[in-house]
């Protein structure tokens, strides 16, 4: 998102930066005409998607892309079920083009804002112990590289770089063409109850694995688990979508609408926190219904925040969330924002946070007006005793040398960088932190 002015921030307003120009390729050869004007120029290149990452990891002070030109199909492999995508397609657009072929994702997270790109290049992730994040379902993608040329890489050319290339933070190249292993389209039957924490806590392995996608969400300060729980159907089951009326009151007027009031009424009144969650806790929804999977998988989210995401091997979620509890409730916090946990498949890719184990990940959010600074960090060591990994695109304060220690290809992939960008066009601030200046 770019100001009139020419300063562009994100969505969380976290970041924001005033680069030397910004251009709006409308093709491929644009893009590389843009990388080899700016390395004429010394100036470093960013391109940017929706702006959803919390983190720098587009922030762009020299030449910035917008990418959103970029966008639409640029052919399907009906008998192997891929589409290529262009790369500033954006996720909430998937489910209009991939219908006419009856293909769907396999799994989404629950915002749909971003490009294609930007998902895979932070590694953003849905939920589900037998799937993993997006950048699993990269079977190919083009990058324009710092000499303004192209690399494909795939199952037949530079296939040994693909686990780096489908999340590689945008320090890699521009992303410009992705290829996507689609699933045939499927209906999500989805259960959504509140239950005791403690009792979900103690059967957790039941509820993930006995689910195709499970997830819950915790208001600090209650003792109840709000569980989703979706299995996948065929598409030609009946699907039983939730009424109109009924979808208004939950997911916008109560999610959205009165949770920004009660959020920003807690912001200058800290005291009636505690008892605002407690009504969010008996007033959460307890439904069932069954729809296309994007309208399952996704919401709206319109009430601005700050969030923090660590994955952890999945059998540690129980204790680091308890720890969470205790020192919210040691620190006397009133934390507005519920704690959100999720799964995920292990896989091979090398900076995935689910790379080599399997995933449980827990994400803590503050009210945007809110200073979320102590709280994060105080998580942020709980984490740390745990092994965790920190989402690419959300906050964190991992540098080059805590993060080698955490992912064993780290090395590997500044390698790879040193090879493809060796005078750091596509760099800034975040990455010389997190792969080293």
């Amino acid at each position: 998102m770019t100001a009139l002015n020419g300063v562009w921030r994100n969505w969380a307003r976290t970041e924001s930066v005033k680069p030397v120009r910004i251009e709006r390729p409308v093709s491929i050869p644009a893009v590389q005409r843009a990388v080899r004007g700016a390395a004429r120029s010394g100036l470093r290149l960013k391109a940017v998607g929706a702006g959803h990452s919390f983190t720098g990891i587009a922030v762009a002070t020299g030449v910035l892309l917008e990418l959103d030109e970029l966008s639409g199909i640029v052919s399907v492999d009906r008998e192997r079920g891929r589409v290529t995508l262009l790369g500033g397609t954006r996720l909430f657009d998937l489910p209009r083009l991939l219908r006419p072929h009856g293909l769907a994702m396999a799994n989404m997270g629950d915002i749909d804002r971003q490009s294609i790109s930007g998902a895979i290049s932070t590694g953003t992730h849905g939920t589900g112990a037998q799937f993993g994040g997006i950048s699993t379902q990269v079977t190919g993608l083009t990058l324009v590289t710092a000499d303004g040329e192209l690399l494909r890489i795939d199952e037949s050319e530079n296939s040994e770089l693909l686990p780096a290339a489908a999340l590689g933070l945008g320090a890699l190249g521009i992303v410009v063409e992705v290829t996507l292993q689609c699933v045939p389209a499927f209906v999500l039957e989805a259960v959504e109850r509140p239950l005791p924490l403690d009792d979900v806590l103690t059967e957790l392995d039941a509820h993930v694995d006995g689910a195709d996608h499970f997830e819950f969400y915790w208001f600090p300060g209650t003792r109840t688990a709000v569980t989703k729980t979706n299995n996948r159907a065929d598409a030609s089951v009946a699907r039983r979508p939730l009424p109109r009326g009924r979808a208004f009151m939950d997911d916008t007027l109560m999610a959205n609408g009165i949770f920004r009031v009660t959020c920003a009424a807690g912001a200058v009144v800290p005291a009636i926190v505690p008892g605002v969650n407690a009504l969010a806790d008996r007033l959460w929804s307890n439904r069932e219904f069954s729809d296309h999977s994007h309208k399952v998988f996704t919401t709206k989210r319109t009430v601005r925040f700050r969030e923090m995401e660590y994955a952890l091997a999945a059998a540690e979620v129980p204790t680091v969330l308890r720890a969470i509890d205790d020192l919210i409730q040691d620190r006397g916090w009133r934390i507005s924002f519920p704690v959100e946990v999720r799964f995920a498949k292990a896989d091979e890719l090398w900076l995935s946070t689910a790379s080599g184990r399997e995933s449980g990940y827990i994400a803590v959010h503050r009210y945007f007006r809110e200073n979320h600074t102590e709280y994060f960090e105080a998580v942020e060591e709980i984490m740390n005793e745990h092994q965790g990994r920190p989402h690419w695109g959300k906050l964190h304060t991992q540098d080059a040398a805590s993060l080698a220690a955490l992912y064993p290809r780290h090395g590997d992939f500044v390698a790879l960088r040193d090879r493809l960008d060796p005078e750091r066009m596509f760099s800034n601030a975040y990455l010389d932190r997190v792969l080293g200046a």
